[in-house]
């Protein structure tokens, strides 16, 4: 795992750890405020999982802005210092965010760290028909062989089987760290993680009345425990942790092609997409676009107006009910 920091990372962590000293710190909490659990997740899925369990008994923390690129992040001397002070730090594990991992290892984090990706079986991240490559690995004009493997796919929680499995792995943790609300905590898990799975049966019960269930993304494709869970045939631009933005003119002409022998009705893009391409291949095919939300991170209105990871896949699902026949 390539574990180097961006210049501007490095300078950060540099300057943190000489203000603190390496060392631990031991902070009081101010006047008015409550001794409670403090919970810091990098991404939106953990973050809504965690004040799902927490409830009013955790302080919890989401530290990617809203609309924040992981893969790209630059953490603050306040996130650094967040990092090591919490009770229990939520990350994804994977390739995006091994910036995570060297701050973790020169910090010395005072409590517990869980990492998503370590809670559920992991898939690898596949290179499927007509996929653009992956830049860090190949050529952009080579591209990958079909089936190639370039990593395990981090984005574990699309799956909502996972989701759930996710939810009681986090409640066992803040259970253990906080053993006087642990009831609080089991009961909340259990009620959220029933939720999702309700959620997750709902799925089930759409896709087992969709004859023809393959979907075509113009797009980055962040979504293959979805696809594996519910056995979705895919295509898409780019693997899911690709930074591409503009796939070659065979890519974009073999998914027109796709779309137009398979009578595909939509072509899909995911949030923060500029959605260009799915664009350009919906017109030249004579399709519909849709937004399919991975629930990665959310905007800054989103999360103002109270969304979840359930508001979001349920908005999914609608948007399915509305494209998918």
């Amino acid at each position: 795992m390539n574990k180097r920091l961006t210049p501007v990372t490095a300078a950060l962590l540099a300057a943190f750890l000489l203000l603190s000293g390496c060392g631990k710190t031991e902070t009081a909490p101010a006047d008015g405020e409550t001794d409670k659990l403090t919970v810091v997740a990098t991404v939106f899925p953990a973050y809504d999982f965690a004040r799902a369990v927490g409830g009013e008994a955790a302080e919890v923390s989401l530290l990617l802005p809203p609309g924040a690129e992981s893969h790209s992040y630059e953490p603050t001397p306040a996130d650094i210092m967040a990092v090591q002070q919490c009770d229990l730090f939520l990350y994804l594990g994977g390739e995006s965010d091994t910036w995570v991992e060297t701050i973790l290892e020169s910090v010395e984090p005072q409590g517990t760290t869980l990492r998503m990706i370590d809670c559920v079986d992991l898939l690898e991240e596949e290179t499927v028909e007509g996929m653009e490559s992956h830049e860090d690995e190949h050529d952009h004009d080579e591209g990958l062989g079909l089936g190639e493997v370039v990593g395990y796919d981090e984005h574990v929680w699309t799956a909502p089987r996972n989701a759930a499995q996710i939810t009681r792995a986090i409640g066992a943790e803040m259970e253990a760290l906080d053993p006087s609300n642990a009831a609080f905590y089991a009961a909340n898990a259990a009620d959220y993680a029933g939720q999702i799975e309700a959620l997750d049966r709902e799925f089930a019960d759409f896709f087992a009345g969709v004859a023809d269930r393959t979907m075509v993304f113009g797009d980055r494709f962040p979504l293959r425990y979805f696809a594996d869970e519910f056995d979705i045939p895919y295509y898409a631009a780019f693997p899911g942790c690709s930074t591409q933005t503009e796939p070659s003119a065979a890519t974009i002409a073999f998914l027109t092609e796709k779309v137009r022998e398979e009578g595909i009705s939509t072509v899909w893009y995911i949030e923060f997409s500029n959605h260009l391409v799915a664009d350009s291949i919906a017109e030249a095919a004579g399709a519909e676009t849709a937004m399919f939300h991975s629930c990665h991170n959310v905007s800054a209105d989103d999360l103002a107006a109270g969304a979840t990871y359930i508001s979001l896949m349920t908005d999914n699902l609608e948007t399915l009910r509305q494209h998918m026949c």
